[in-house]
């Protein structure tokens, strides 16, 4: 049961150092307002997430310079003081009034100022946070050569406006959630209420309600937490910093959600088409956007199956191959003591080590370790007859083909499933392929995000006209007059159809 604010300042400043005892970043400022009648006043806040001079111009100055609280009688004080004190005296915009302790220690903790009045039943939380702030900067992780370029930060307000400066609507809506019984993270949920599906948006805020957790940190965090399958390697909700990227995903009939403390934004659904989508796929012309949209599927195909196929060749298949190349593939073996497996799994295991002291090492030095490293190590290898020069080619061409994929969460995905595959053809040669691409097929196609399939619009019967129009190509803009019908939107339309009166 909550607690309520008592009449006696004494006893609210002692609950208060009860409750946030040895918290030293704890402030409690003391005044004493009122010539005829003295009024026991304290303002409470935390050291570091509070604009000090905020507070001090527009609350504690106003209430000392206030002449109308400088001559207070008895009779205004035990009635009006909190009145006075809300409408005439604090030039402060965030007002409002708050009597249970459980919110208060919440404004508190969250860089709001609170001020407590002797003989009122309630506390003034003054809006007075602050806290240092990353600047807007270009999205690290997603660059595009034409487009905007101003990413998220760590602020939630912040980047609610980013988003709200792009969706001038009264219907475009933003729910907050609290989500961490000690972090109280705030949680902020966007949607355009007349185009959004209202079961896709009860099963959103039902899944971030039933959350019972001590914190989140970020919003992968929550995003495990929500997803439909958290099992699966692949990733069932869409992140990105770009803030155009969550109002266009808004604008199709889908649900953004802004987690406090994270620059990465999340999107649901999420499918197989849109973490093969690029933001700047919108920015190009319609033909450059098909082409790159082509070459991702490619780029997962040469994630996937290099690899493998080259265990399962050299060791059930030569004859697949052309003589004069498996000439050449066996001169090449000669002097390779591994099988083809354990070649494999040596130099895949050599390229995610190297990516991965890549990703720990910041700025050039990280960028140096990659490529000097896989230099070096590569022709070492082959000069030293563990692996073949085949294989260096294909693991070269499979590690660059995981930075065409925008989604890095599926590409880690393909990544993972990569050497799945190639102990399928180690054991079952292309037959082991098949199963494995058997086994992959079937996990994707029964995977969910939210009540949406994974593989949509791919998949079903009820493709809906221009659901195809931009997944594996995209289309001209013109022609693109549908929202994707996979989100079953309430709005269909997006823009007046070419050549129609409508």
């Amino acid at each position: 049961m909550s607690k309520y604010i008592s009449n006696n300042i004494q006893e609210n400043l002692e609950y208060i150092s009860e409750v946030l005892k040895d918290c030293d970043d704890l402030i409690v400022r003391n005044l004493e307002i009122g010539e005829i009648l003295s009024v026991e006043m304290a303002f409470i806040y935390i050291d570091g997430l509070i604009n000090k001079s905020f507070v001090s111009e527009y609350a504690i100055a106003s209430l000392i310079q206030e002449e109308e609280l400088k001559s207070f009688t008895l009779q205004g004080y035990r009635t009006t003081i909190l009145e006075v004190i809300k409408k005439e005296v604090l030039a402060t915009s965030e007002i409002k009034e708050e009597s249970q302790w459980d919110s208060i220690i919440k404004f508190i903790l969250s860089g709001d100022t609170l001020l407590l009045i002797d003989n009122a039943d309630k506390g003034i939380i003054i809006g007075s946070r602050t806290s240092p702030v990353r600047s807007v900067d270009e999205p690290r992780t997603e660059a595009v050569i034409r487009g905007p370029r101003e990413g998220f930060t760590e602020v939630l307000k912040l980047n609610t406006a980013l988003v709200r400066r792009k969706i001038r609507d009264p219907k475009f809506k933003i729910k907050m959630h609290s989500v961490g019984r000690r972090t109280q993270t705030d949680i902020a949920v966007m949607y355009i209420e007349d185009i959004v599906d209202g079961r896709l948006l009860e099963e959103v805020n039902k899944r971030i309600d039933k959350i019972d957790i001590d914190g989140i940190i970020d919003s992968s965090t929550l995003e495990y937490l929500i997803e439909d399958n958290y099992l699966s390697p692949f990733p069932q909700i869409g992140s990105t910093e770009r803030p155009d990227s969550i109002a266009a995903s808004i604008l199709e009939g889908r649900i953004g959600i802004i987690v406090d403390n994270s620059p990465f934004a999340l999107m649901v659904p999420a499918t197989l088409g849109t973490l093969l989508q690029s933001s700047e796929d919108h920015y190009t012309r319609w033909l450059e956007a098909s082409g790159v949209r082509l070459l991702r599927v490619i780029a997962v195909l040469l994630v996937l199956l290099p690899s493998s196929l080259y265990v399962a060749i050299t060791a059930y298949h030569p004859g697949l191959l052309p003589t004069k190349l498996i000439y050449y593939l066996a001169a090449s073996r000669i002097n390779v003591p591994f099988p083809s497996v354990v070649e494999a799994f040596m130099m895949e295991l050599t390229m995610e080590l190297l990516r991965e002291s890549g990703t720990r090492m910041s700025g050039p030095i990280g960028s140096t370790i990659g490529i000097v490293g896989g230099l070096i190590i590569g022709q070492a290898a082959v000069e030293a007859g563990i692996v073949s020069p085949l294989m260096i080619i294909i693991i070269a061409i499979s590690t660059i083909a995981t930075f065409a994929i925008p989604a890095y969460d599926f590409s880690a995905a393909l990544r993972f499933v990569k050497f799945g595959f190639i102990i399928f053809a180690a054991v079952f040669g292309l037959y082991g392929i098949m199963i494995g691409i058997i086994l992959l097929g079937t996990h994707l196609t029964i995977l969910n995000s939210f009540g949406v399939p994974y593989t949509a619009p791919y998949s079903g019967l009820g493709i809906e006209e221009g659901d195809l129009k931009d997944t594996l190509v995209k289309a001209p803009v013109q022609r693109l007059w549908l929202r994707p019908g996979f989100v079953h939107p309430k709005n269909k339309k997006r823009m007046k159809r070419e050549g129609k009166d409508e």
